[in-house]
């Protein structure tokens, strides 16, 4: 072992330089700071989008429109989904649960059946919301319909 060949340990050293570390470190002084002003304090914190007094851009946008807190979100299910699914299935039963259970709908949703499309064959629909033509093209063709 010669002195020339000692290293330090692995881990051992950082490769960044430390700041504030006297004037001799080149980065003591303001330590990489600046001079003066909030952002040279210790403890300095800015709220989310302040910009230094300047308007901030959330209120120099114009803004329009409303959306309803209490808006019911609906999953809308066709007629022409059901009757591949009847067909699929060869079911005339069709509920919640087997929407929920052939991935078309997630468990929690609200689903309303919709007029596009058209039913062949006699199903019975259990659903939480129907449109008034959906109802009417299920009757006619001998099925049910049942609001849950």
């Amino acid at each position: 072992m010669r002195l020339h060949t000692l290293k330090p340990a692995a881990g051992s050293t950082k490769s960044r330089k430390r700041i504030g570390r006297g004037q001799g470190s080149g980065r003591g002084g303001t330590s990489t700071k600046g001079h003066k002003g909030a952002k040279s304090r210790s403890g300095y914190k800015t709220k989310f989008g302040f910009e230094g007094g300047q308007m901030p851009l959330q209120r120099r946008v114009p803004k329009f429109g409303f959306k309803s807190p209490n808006r019911i979100e609906v999953k809308p299910v066709n007629l022409d989904d059901l009757q591949k699914l009847s067909e699929k299935l060869s079911v005339s039963d069709i509920t919640v649960e087997t929407l929920v259970d052939n991935n078309i709908i997630k468990k929690n949703d609200t689903v309303k059946i919709l007029g596009k499309g058209t039913v062949t064959s006699k199903i019975n629909v259990t659903a939480h919301a129907i449109s008034a033509s959906a109802k009417e093209a299920i009757e006619s063709s001998g099925g049910s319909v049942n609001i849950v």
